[in-house]
C-alpha cells in the first residue's frame, strides 16, 4: 500500500514531503499500545488514500530521528504538512482525534 510504509532515518526526510498530510507513527514492536493502534492507522490509509501518508518508525531500528523530535514516549505520532512539523500526538487516541489532526475543519 503505497499510502502506509516504513520509514527509516535514512528516509525519514523524503518519507516526510509529500503534497499530502504525513503521519509519522513512532513505535516499538514490544509496545502494547503501538499494537492497538497499528490497526487504526492501517484503516486511516485505506479510507483516506490519496489524502494522507502514513509512515512507521520503529524506534528500535531508527532511534535517530525520534531523538531529534523528542519522541519521550511510544506510540508518538506526528503531523507533517509540506515538510514541516504541524501537530503531535502522545499515545494511543482515538482514530477520531487522529483524524480530526490529519483534517481539520475547513482544511
Amino acid at each position: 500500500m503505497p499510502w502506509l510504509h516504513d520509514g527509516t532515518d535514512e528516509s525519514f526526510a523524503q518519507d516526510t514531503r509529500a503534497s499530502v498530510p504525513v503521519l509519522v507513527d513512532f513505535w516499538a514492536p514490544w509496545c502494547g499500545p503501538c499494537r492497538v493502534i497499528g490497526p487504526v492507522l492501517e484503516q486511516i490509509a485505506r479510507d483516506h488514500a490519496g489524502r494522507v501518508r502514513i509512515v512507521k518508525v520503529n524506534v528500535d531500528e531508527n532511534p535517530r530521528t525520534p531523538s531529534e523530535f523528542g519522541v519521550q514516549g511510544i506510540p508518538t505520532l506526528i503531523i507533517f504538512r509540506d515538510g514541516q512539523l504541524a501537530d503531535r500526538i502522545v499515545g494511543a487516541a482515538p482514530r477520531a482525534t487522529i483524524e480530526q489532526k490529519l483534517f481539520p475543519p475547513g482544511a
